[in-house]
């Protein structure tokens, strides 16, 4: 009977370290050198770097911006902003109060800065991963009023800027990164 059981066992231990190999180390390793071949710039995340070659920023993770002076992101509920070790939803239901209490303040926030009307749904929620870098060409032209006064520029010219960093995909919704964004606006020469 011993013998019934360890001739059961060795293929089972061999298979499993088998597998363990071939999927844990192998498939990872062979994934990732082949997306370092063909994707090296989005498989090294999609740095952006300024004119000293110091990395800034990524195009596919958002981070906050702060102050008047530039466009912000949508809010995050990722750990305590943009926390890419605490990448998630909020988790808060429609009914949530603590939700209600959020938006409640996001709105208030956006207020306080200058934006009129209707708000664009994602200057008051979170994504799906907190992460986001994108907003919505509607969200940064709500915005546009407020940068523009602080930094002593048209109106004319913000939006036209929204309008040259607004990627409009053949498939999903225009989008406008925030970090591009706000590096044309710097790179813009007042006028």
């Amino acid at each position: 009977m011993n013998n019934d059981i360890s001739s059961a066992l060795r293929p089972t231990i061999v298979m499993t370290i088998l597998f363990a190999l071939l999927l844990g180390l192998v498939y990872p390793l062979a994934m990732t050198g082949i997306a370092q071949l063909i994707f090296p710039r989005q498989a090294n995340g999609s740095l952006i770097r300024d004119a000293q070659g110091r990395t800034i920023g990524s195009a596919v993770v958002g981070q906050a911006f702060v102050g008047a002076r530039y466009f912000h992101t949508r809010p995050s509920a990722a750990g305590k902003g943009y926390d890419g070790q605490a990448s998630s939803g909020s988790n808060l239901g429609p009914t949530s109060a603590a939700l209600a209490d959020r938006i409640r303040a996001d709105v208030a926030t956006a207020r306080a800065d200058g934006v009129r009307g209707l708000l664009p749904a994602d200057l008051v929620t979170a994504s799906g991963s907190g992460l986001d870098p994108d907003l919505s060409p509607a969200a940064a032209l709500a915005q546009a009023p407020r940068v523009a006064r602080v930094r002593g520029l048209p109106l004319t010219r913000v939006r036209a800027l929204i309008a040259g960093a607004t990627d409009d995909p053949w498939f999903g919704d225009a989008r406008v990164n925030v970090l591009a964004l706000n590096r044309a606006l710097d790179a813009a020469p007042p006028r």
